[in-house]
Formats: structure tokens, C-alpha cells, sequence
């Protein structure tokens, strides 16, 4: 029997109409029932979701079930517009829109790019208003950029989707570059105390240590000496080296390049080695093994094996329970057919 849908037994999809285009109607009614949820508890758009935001994946296919997951669903399930404005999260997706803006997004569906687009404009409405992550910012408008010029410029063919559709991008691409246009990095109120710089030297280097990119760590040293001769200090770089490498890789290049020097041995390492993309982000998507549910690790999500006490003591006597597994942004869009 030839295939007529990701899985010929089923019912079909029931379809809504929003300003945005059309919708699944069980995902409308689930961000309903999310922004509900929300209001009874009394929390804003800007705090914590306490719906558990998940996504049910197919990871396997089988002759009933085709391997086929929607990017645009999967990102409104997990409800990625407001991931945007927790600081926690907002590099995981900056970097999951540095993957996708560019020649990937004219391979999207329509709704993927609408989607990608109301994300990328969160990013810069969040980054200008609170002057956080200029530089993820600025990588994701040359991108975009370069993409709006190509589009524009194009002698034959073109991206998927119909003029309409690509009109109404170029009105929002032009309003996203905009907002981040007039982003502007403002010194603070010289009435407010302390200053950064007026605290003490234990503060200022407590505040370097938490830096997990090397980058920062370089900017910082930029902006003033004072920061500068704490970045320089030996004990910054070995910690930074100590969290992102294991002992036995930094124990390797020490013998290898014949130096102690922890600034030189983790330049050494990134080079050789590469950062882990486990280690770059506060928070990153988890995959539950028992659901196949896609959530974010600090919300949880409706597992089977705590909804169940039978399948729970199943999985005691085979070993306990498997921790979720983290998914960095290249790992979740393998998910998909892009």
C-alpha cells in the first residue's frame, strides 16, 4: 500500500486560520491552554512558563509511522518565542537562528520561516531593549542581511514560497534590521551605586570567573585595565580550562606542549580538541528516552515513567532510571527534514 501521509492510518489534521497563517488546531489549543495557565498563576510573559512546554518527536520509522517531524510545530510547542526572553536560554537559541538564517531558511516551509522570522525579531526586540548579547545579535544580522540582498537580487528562480509570502518577509526582515540597528550599548546612570569598578576586587573577580566563553573573558580585559589584570590572572584561565576540557586531555597537552601556562594550554585545547557545545549554554533541550519528548531540563515534562507506576518499577528492575539527554542546537534540527 503506498504512503498518502506520514502514516496512512491516520485521521488527518484539523486546521485553523490566525493571523499568522494556519495552524494546527491541537497546537492553538495547547498555547491557549498554555497563556491560561499562565494568567491563573498570575505570571507575565516575562517570568517562568509552569505548563512544562514539551514536544513528542519520532525518532524511529516504521511502515506506519514516517520519520517525519514539523520544525514550526516543534518550536511553538516548546515555546521558543518566549525561551527568548530567559536569559538562560537566549544563547541556545541565538545559536539554533545562526544555523538556520541563510541559505537553509529558503529550503523551510512557509510556516517554518514565519516562525524563524517571529523568533529572530523576539531576539532583537529582547537583546535591544536590555543592550544583552550584542555580538550573538550582530552575527545573526549579517546573516540576515546577506540573505535579504540575495533574495533581492536573484536573476533566476528564487526561495520556496509564493511573492506574497516573501513581500511580507521583507517588511519583517527590514523591521527586525530596524530594532537592531539602533541598538545602542549605554554607559549606566553615573548616580547609580556602587559602579561595577567600585566593587571589591573579590566581586569584580567572582563576576570574570562565571564567564564560560573566552571571548567574553577577551572583551572584558578590552574594556578597562583594572578588569584586564584580573582576566590575566592565572586562576581565571585554569578554571575556565578545568570546565570546558577533562583532566586526562589537559593533563595530555601539558606534556605535550611542555608549559603551565593555563591561558596558552586552553587556547592549546580549543584548537586541538574544540569546545563541547554541551558546555556553551546555561540550558539546552533535553530528550526524554521513555517519552521521546523534546523539554527544557529546568520544566520538566509529563513522563510516562512518573505518570506510571508499573512502567516505573519495570525500569527500577532494569537498572534504574536513564537521565534525559542533552540536545545542543545541531542535534535538535537533525530531528528534521531540512
Amino acid at each position: 500500500m503506498p504512503f498518502i501521509s506520514k502514516d496512512w492510518r491516520s485521521p488527518g489534521e484539523a486546521w485553523v486560520k490566525t493571523q499568522e497563517g494556519w495552524e494546527k488546531k491541537k497546537v492553538l489549543e495547547k498555547m491557549i491552554k498554555q497563556r491560561e495557565e499562565s494568567s491563573e498563576t498570575g505570571e507575565d510573559s516575562d517570568t517562568e512558563n509552569t505548563s512544562q512546554p514539551h514536544c513528542r518527536i519520532t525518532i524511529k520509522c516504521t511502515r506506519e509511522i514516517a520519520g517525519f517531524n514539523g520544525l514550526d510545530e516543534a518550536v511553538k510547542k516548546l515555546d521558543f518565542r518566549s525561551a527568548v526572553k530567559d536569559v538562560r536560554r537566549f544563547n541556545y537559541i541565538c545559536a539554533l537562528l545562526d544555523l538556520l538564517v541563510g541559505q537553509q531558511m529558503t529550503a523551510l516551509s512557509g510556516c517554518a520561516q514565519k516562525v524563524l522570522l517571529a523568533m529572530l525579531e523576539e531576539v532583537a526586540n529582547y537583546a535591544t531593549a536590555n543592550q544583552h548579547n550584542p555580538r550573538g545579535l550582530r552575527r545573526l544580522i549579517a546573516k540576515l542581511r546577506a540573505l535579504s540582498a540575495a533574495e533581492r537580487n536573484a536573476c533566476w528562480g528564487g526561495p520556496l514560497g509564493s511573492q506574497l509570502l516573501w513581500h511580507q518577509h521583507a517588511i519583517k526582515i527590514d523591521k527586525i534590521l530596524s530594532l537592531a540597528g539602533g541598538m545602542q550599548i549605554c554607559e549606566p546612570n553615573p548616580e547609580m551605586k556602587p559602579q561595577f569598578l567600585q566593587l571589591p576586587e573579590e566581586c569584580i573577580r567572582e563576576v570574570i570567573l562565571r564567564l564560560s566563553d573566552h571571548r567574553d573573558l577577551t572583551a572584558s580585559a578590552q574594556a578597562c585595565e583594572e578588569i584586564a589584570v584580573v582576566v590575566n590572572e592565572q586562576r581565571v584561565w585554569r578554571e575556565l580550562t578545568n570546565y570546558h576540557f577533562t583532566q586526562q586531555q589537559i593533563e595530555t597537552m601539558k606534556l605535550k606542549k611542555d608549559t603551565n601556562d593555563w591561558k596558552e594550554l586552553f587556547h592549546n585545547l580549543k584548537k586541538n580538541y574544540g569546545i563541547s557545545e554541551d558546555r556553551q549554554y546555561a540550558e539546552m533541550l533535553s530528550l526524554c528516552r521513555y517519552c521521546c519528548c523534546l523539554f527544557w531540563r529546568s520544566l520538566g515534562h509529563p513522563c510516562i515513567a512518573d505518570q506510571c507506576p508499573e512502567f516505573r518499577a519495570r525500569i527500577q528492575e532494569a537498572g534504574g532510571l536513564v537521565p534525559p539527554s542533552p540536545i545542543p542546537p545541531s542535534a535538535f534540527l537533525k530531528f528534521f527534514s531540512l
